[in-house]
């Protein structure tokens, strides 16, 4: 089914296992020829700069983040244990530190560039995202939201407040852990949605388990909340469920308007 794109309210247009490591052992043990480790750094250093992560091998980024944390050591081999350990560059990413710490020649010194360059990468897309004048699809929201919500454990539930020109306003995280009707609070919703002055709503949570195929409850919650926005005068764009590199969208399954229609029949 086509992904719906956001229309603004307003008149304007939209803008064209590995063994564990040994007590005592260095991170990242050094090597013999500190010429040589210095050479093969620089060749790293200059190969990104000019061709960019599309040139490296997946051992190779890896390497290079565990040297942030210990720039005078050798970190190829242990780069290489990381990834046959947990396999893709992304289960490396990913990683908890502590299973991270697990591998020979990985302390808590190398876990440092990995947790660094993923701090790093979702304080981007955020600052990115609200830059942006417009929230104009779900797909859009996805790669704002994916890189910050795929690591969760528990479930999250987001709101994205928007203005009449779908204009990302505000986003918040209002509820932690199982999303069903007893911890999502309607009220609590559009009380956020008067503080903020908005007057469209897209709602995103995440399944851990990696399927986002909405469940019956998520389904009568977004009824619910349709429901409480219309009410307020407000209008749902979208409720989004992310889950393993895939989302499921109730707007682009034609589901919101489905219930907005049962609103207003309801209501005659």
């Amino acid at each position: 089914m086509p992904e719906r794109r956001f229309e603004p309210d307003s008149e304007g247009t939209l803008p064209a296992p590995a063994p564990p490591a040994q007590a005592g052992e260095p991170e990242c043990p050094p090597e013999d020829d500190d010429d040589g480790r210095s050479g093969h750094r620089r060749r790293l250093r200059e190969k990104f700069l000019k061709a960019g992560l599309n040139a490296f091998l997946d051992h190779e980024i890896i390497e290079i983040l565990l040297t942030l944390g210990t720039p005078r050591k050798d970190c190829k081999a242990p780069a290489r244990r990381a990834l046959r350990e947990f396999r893709t560059l992304r289960g490396v990413l990913e990683a908890d530190a502590h299973d991270l710490q697990q591998i020979r020649g990985i302390g808590a010194h190398n876990v440092f560039g990995i947790r660094l360059v993923q701090e790093v990468s979702r304080r981007f897309l955020k600052d990115r995202m609200l830059s942006r004048p417009f929230c104009r699809s779900a797909g859009e929201v996805f790669d704002y939201l994916y890189h910050s919500m795929r690591d969760l454990r528990k479930e999250h539930f987001k709101v994205l407040f928007l203005d009449p020109k779908n204009q990302i306003l505000q986003e918040k995280t209002l509820f932690e852990g199982t999303v069903d009707s007893s911890a999502v609070y309607p009220r609590e919703i559009m009380k956020d949605a008067l503080r903020f002055d908005a007057t469209a709503l897209i709602f995103v949570h995440n399944h851990p388990s990696g399927d986002p195929d909405p469940s019956l409850c998520d389904r009568e919650i977004t009824r619910e909340l349709v429901f409480a926005a219309r009410v307020m005068q407000l209008k749902v764009l979208d409720h989004i469920v992310i889950g393993n590199n895939q989302f499921y969208s109730f707007a682009d399954h034609g589901l919101i308007e489905e219930y907005d229609l049962q609103f207003l029949n309801l209501h005659r």
